[in-house]
């Protein structure tokens, strides 16, 4: 699931890296990448019902949902409404919560996190934020900031996986991530990719899916063997100060 103003094409190393396990299904919510235009924005309510409604169209009744920044309250919406229909769920950089508000603040993240990204990812995105446009941007973005991420992760109902890049400026510090591990619910696993900024299922899509792999077959999350040096990636569990 992709995150705001973009499509999902910027998700696709990552769904590529994961398709020798399943199929992996990279879907463009109405109004974003391939999907019509509309002549206004929908909010994250409405995203998840779509998000639904191409469940149902493909006629999937249970599934993974992985998303990225806007993508992991869109699948956590759809966790906490529909939770018969969704298996697990992956927030890779999940954005929303108290660390970017207020508004200006988020901005600020956003723009620090443009020169940390890959300069490969631009002309994969920029078409599509000029799609999107500014206008529509601004006005989601500010919806999404918003968003009560922390709350949601902690109460939801079914297993779920964050995972955090140490680059990431919209992302809270370490020391909040353990605090978060601290709390966590059982069904509740926390990662950091070491060196990944917000976009990491473009610039770590193997050490990403490693991780999703390790989750998903109940193995301990370690750094992936067949990518020395590229990113560590911890297990942050319960209880770690």
């Amino acid at each position: 699931m992709h995150g705001f103003a973009v499509s999902g094409s910027y998700l696709l190393p990552t769904a590529a890296a994961l398709a020798h396990r399943a199929t992996t299904l990279v879907p463009d919510l109405p109004g974003y990448g391939q999907s019509a235009a509309r002549d206004h924005v929908l909010g994250l309510p409405s995203l998840a019902r779509a998000l639904l409604e191409v469940l149902d169209a493909l006629d999937l009744e249970r599934v993974v949902l992985v998303g990225n920044s806007m993508g992991g309250p869109v699948c956590l919406e759809v966790a906490h409404g529909a939770r018969d229909r969704v298996a697990g769920v992956v927030l890779a950089s999940p954005a929303g919560g108290m660390h970017n508000q207020p508004l200006p603040r988020a901005l600020v993240q956003l723009a620090r996190d443009v020169w940390r990204e890959s300069p490969r990812m631009a002309p994969v995105v920029l078409p599509d934020y000029l799609h999107f446009g500014p206008v529509n941007a601004l006005q989601l973005f500010g919806e999404l900031v918003r968003f009560p991420s922390l709350e949601r992760v902690l109460r939801t109902p079914v297993p779920t996986l964050a995972v955090i890049g140490t680059r990431d400026p919209l992302m809270p510090p370490r020391w909040r991530v353990q605090e978060l591990g601290r709390l966590a619910p059982p069904d509740l696993t926390i990662a950091v990719i070491e060196g990944a900024a917000h976009a990491m299922n473009f610039s770590h899509p193997r050490e990403l899916a490693h991780v999703i792999g390790s989750w998903l077959d109940g193995r301990e999350i370690a750094d992936d063997p067949e990518e020395p040096g590229l990113a560590q990636v911890l297990e942050i569990r319960r209880g770690d100060g």
